[in-house]
């Protein structure tokens, strides 16, 4: 607690895309994950103590292999715990964790999403607070683990109650103790117990949802079925690799009249149902796209029944056993040759019919022996076939099929990465500017990212969650293309100079063999031997004040450049009831334009491209060709669904296939192309509807104009989440406009009296002005930080109360029956 009321003064950066509140916004990654936060606290203290040099990236991927092994012990304890604790000897316990630590998807999440493999710790902690309950009326330890699961994740906390929800489920139809506490007392305890564990986490739980209801991800529109057969569970499924000795004993009948194997068989048996169930992945994502994240709880429950069958196994008869073994090797040879096996024929598919046999050996040998030694034999094996078989998983899904071994030291170091000719030359830009705020447009290839592992503000970012505003503006305000679609991304501002000049983009930074897209006004400022950066000769300051205000609703048939210089001029605001400035109507030119088809037929608003590549060329009358820029607006779609590549001039952009879950479902775009002859629109083969067409010309009046007007010498200090400007409103302008993204949680304080925020431009912040002085203060908190620590300290003290009452009533009842 005391670490979240400190850190929250840093949970704000802007460097995070074009600004945002990283607390909410990266909860569903790390930004409150419990095991970052101790890992960032101990590496802090290390660096302050000087045990430790300051971390850079190197450092952090190394510490992720140390927090994942880590992690993973604190996995295979708890899960040792929580079935010693359902009556499973200490041997099979460990074996039982083992096969649910050492999992496909425990790697899997640590190699691709690292912070995912969290989910993991809480489901034995949950397990054992259920069983807490249910057993021994003992709340304290379902409210600490559900406490800390929903400060950790949201996204898993939901999949981890579903869960709860089903185990509660079976084991009310299946007893494991005599004198279980009765199900309308569970009920009542996990209801009051839920609701503090929910108050204990609102520091932490409400601003992450806030930030996924704040987020835009456009509905998953492809028809989800209900099951699709087509994984390999035994062989080359991507999610879960069941164990052999799992099958051998799930297919084994007489160990099912044990209570503790029963549960944890069914439980598996209706998770591997789920698995082959799309609608249930779509289901676990929040009904959106099918995903597979939940099926670590797979792994937990043919954990528990691994464990379960071990500690039987002296009392299998050897026919049921031979049974079992019959039904597996069935089962192995016809799905090592079914069409849904990836891997056959190779040499992963023979290591693990080879595991099988093997298994089959051991367990033969131990029933027959019954010696302890031969079944210590089994269980070494069992942990060493686990290891073996995410190895095989590992060689083929991860390395072949993704190339995670070229993720080296040497890689991040690389020019793909992170070189240090790129680091140089923004170390070069960061001291002409000094102290003042700015963006550079760079991103190393699609990597959206690259502003925050080269420490620089810029104009990119990928992330699962983020400001839905952001995503407004560039789909549908202004049409800003992105060189990629993507719902999970913005980047770049499409090469247009409003836009950079508004923004403070005032470098663009590019390989010398991609330069040719500079922003109008941009001179090249320095350069290296494979980069070049240019800088803005007609910057905006960071603070801009006006006295005109245009209304988002007169504005909504204005096209995104009519926008720009609207922005330029003064400020967009949602306002309607008060006088406001109408807005200058840009020349659609297309009627002065010559439309050619070059390898293609382009009519009626189809273009079907019959050449390899081919498209129009839009050639403008002499008159309308000058100084400045195009700009090409158009709607654009692949008749057949299909992913597409779209080139104006030297200008490139990207479109997925119809079916991708990333698909934006955006189609109208706004291309920015220098001023030239002739503009060439050009597609790979294939018919496309085209509609929509619009040519502007755009001299940049506007810019110049705002830019000889603007006050560059307003003072103002940033640290942390505090901005304060202090500005004297002699001319008495309406609005100040800052580039800070508008988002909940910012608070504004103008010569000490609270007022209100408003949403400026669309999606940046803006508020009124007093005459004469004016002292502003605007403070960033996560969102509804004041309720939600509120809630945090209230739920700790009633954990504490309901704890002492319940002991007190139970110490009383046990008095009684006495």
């Amino acid at each position: 607690l005391f670490l979240f009321i400190h850190l929250h003064k840093i949970f704000y950066a802007l460097q995070f895309g074009l600004g945002g509140g990283f607390y909410s916004q990266l909860a569903y990654y790390f930004s409150t994950s419990i095991v970052f936060l101790v890992t960032a606290g101990v590496v802090f203290f290390m660096e302050s103590v000087h045990i430790i040099s300051p971390p850079d990236l190197l450092f952090w991927m190394n510490a992720t292999i140390i927090v994942s092994i880590l992690r993973l012990s604190f996995i295979l304890m708890a899960a040792t715990i929580v079935y010693r604790y359902m009556n499973i000897n200490t041997i099979a316990a460990f074996t039982g964790a083992a096969v649910y630590g050492l999992s496909v998807m425990y790697f899997r999440h640590v190699i691709f999403w690292e912070f995912f493999a969290d989910a993991m710790l809480w489901v034995p902690l949950l397990v054992l607070g259920i069983e807490k309950i249910i057993r021994e009326e003992k709340p304290g330890w379902f409210i600490l683990t559900v406490s800390l699961m929903l400060i950790s994740n949201f996204y898993f906390a939901y999949i981890n109650l579903i869960f709860l929800l089903i185990f509660v489920l079976f084991r009310w139809m299946i007893p494991l103790t005599e004198g279980e506490l009765h199900k309308w007392k569970q009920l009542k305890l996990f209801f009051v117990s839920g609701l503090i564990s929910f108050c204990i986490s609102a520091i932490s739980f409400i601003p992450a949802v806030y930030g996924y209801f704040n987020n835009h991800r456009p509905p998953y529109q492809k028809e989800v079925p209900l099951f699709d057969f087509s994984d390999n569970i035994l062989f080359s499924s991507r999610y879960i690799i069941l164990p052999a000795i799992f099958i051998l004993f799930v297919l084994t009948v007489s160990i099912y009249r044990h209570h503790v194997f029963k549960l944890f068989a069914y439980l598996s048996l209706l998770f591997i149902a789920l698995h082959f169930s799309p609608l249930v992945g779509s289901a676990f994502n929040g009904f959106s796209a099918p995903q597979y994240r939940w099926e670590y709880l797979l792994s937990f429950t043919a954990g528990g029944l691994v464990a379960a069958g071990l500690h039987h196994l002296k009392e299998v008869n050897v026919r049921w056993v031979l049974a079992s073994m019959t039904g597996a090797v069935v089962l192995y040879i016809s799905s090592a040759y079914s069409k849904q096996n990836t891997l056959k024929p190779s040499i992963q598919v023979s290591t693990l019919l080879m595991m099988l046999s093997i298994t089959i050996v051991l367990i033969l040998l131990f029933i027959w022996k019954k010696k302890n030694g031969a079944l210590l034999m089994l269980q070494v094996w069992v942990l060493l076939s686990s290891i073996l078989a995410v190895n095989v998983y590992g060689k083929y899904m991860m390395s072949e099929k993704g190339p995670i071994h070229t993720v080296s030291s040497e890689f991040l170091n690389s020019t793909e990465y992170n070189s240090l000719e790129q680091r140089q030359l923004l170390e070069e830009i960061k001291k002409e500017e000094g102290h003042r705020l700015f963006r550079i447009d760079w991103m190393n290839g699609v990597r959206n990212n690259t502003p925050i592992v080269q420490n620089f503000n810029g104009t990119s970012l990928y992330s699962s969650i983020f400001n839905q505003e952001l995503l407004y503006f560039y789909w549908h305000h202004l049409k800003i293309d992105m060189g990629r679609e993507s719902v999970s991304r913005y980047a770049t501002l499409g090469n247009r100079a409003n836009l950079h000049s508004l923004l403070q983009a005032n470098y663009w930074l590019r390989e010398k063999n991609k330069n040719v897209n500079a922003p109008y006004g941009f001179e090249k400022f320095m350069e290296s031997e494979h980069y070049v950066a240019y800088k803005n000769t007609m910057p905006l300051p960071f603070i801009r004040t006006t006295k005109n205000v245009f209304s988002e609703r007169d504005l909504q048939i204005a096209s995104p450049l009519e926008r720009e210089h609207a922005m330029l001029e003064g400020v967009i605001l949602r306002k309607e009831n008060q006088q406001v400035k109408g807005y200058t109507k840009e020349k659609n030119l297309i009627n002065d334009v010559l439309i050619e088809s070059i390898g293609a037929i382009y009519k009626n608003n189809i273009m079907t491209v019959t050449e390899k590549t081919g498209g129009i060329d839009l050639i403008p009358e002499q008159q309308v060709v000058g100084d400045g820029d195009f700009y090409i607006s158009l709607y654009i779609e692949n008749i057949n669904g299909k992913g597409f590549s779209l080139q104006v001039n030297d200008y490139r952009t990207s479109r997925k296939h119809g079916n991708s879950i990333y698909k934006t479902g955006v189609n109208d775009l706004m291309i920015r192309v220098p001023q030239s002859e002739k503009v060439s629109i050009r597609l790979p083969e294939g018919s496309y509807i085209v509609k929509e067409l619009k040519f502007y010309k755009e001299d940049y009046l506007e810019l110049r104009n705002a830019t000889e007007k603007a006050a560059h010498n307003l003072k103002f200090e940033w640290k942390q989440n505090k901005l304060s400007i202090d500005f004297d409103n002699d001319s008495r302008e309406k609005y100040m406009i800052l580039p800070i993204p508008y988002e909940k949680g910012w608070e504004l304080r103008i010569n000490g009296e609270k007022q209100p925020i408003e949403k400026a431009n669309y999606t940046f912040t803006s508020f009124a002005l007093k005459e004469g002085k004016n002292n502003i203060h605007l403070i960033y908190y996560p969102p509804y930080f004041k309720l939600s620590l509120f809630m945090t300290l209230a739920g700790l003290l009633t954990a504490m109360l309901f704890e002492f009452f319940v002991k007190r009533r139970k110490n009383a009842l046990h008095l009684k029956k006495e």
